[in-house]
């Protein structure tokens, strides 16, 4: 099946870092746009980040801007969500998400991706 796979995530200690994985095993991810979006205790899903294919720019929301970084490793077939001083508003489920068509932008909204990770949990707490 064409889905994503997500690895990492866990425990997290306040202005600790952690990586999120996303891969996939049967299509390149580079020929698509990937974001990463979270669901917190309360909150709706929300757009966090996101990578372009081709030039592989890349998008944030403002409250993870200069904490979190997005990345590819086109080897590997993977994207990354680097997670930097981790804050307990951080807290959540995290998801990667791809669109069926290659030539979506990377958006930070949810409608634009059709085909999502199981979603990894996490905690950040001391």
């Amino acid at each position: 099946q064409l889905h994503l796979v997500q690895s990492g995530g866990g425990l997290v200690q306040p202005g600790g870092s952690l990586t999120l994985t996303c891969t996939a095993s049967e299509l390149r991810l580079n020929y698509y746009a990937i974001g990463w979006f979270r669901r917190s205790p309360g909150k709706e899903r929300e757009g966090v980040s996101c990578i372009s294919s081709g030039d592989g720019s890349s998008r944030y929301a403002d409250f993870v801007k200069g904490r979190f970084t997005i990345s590819r490793d086109n080897a590997r077939n993977a994207v990354y969500l680097q997670i930097n001083n981790a804050k307990a508003a951080d807290t959540g489920e995290y998801f990667c998400g791809r669109p069926t068509d290659r030539r979506r932008p990377c958006t930070l909204g949810a409608n634009t991706y059709d085909f999502w990770g199981q979603g990894t949990q996490v905690t950040v707490s001391s």
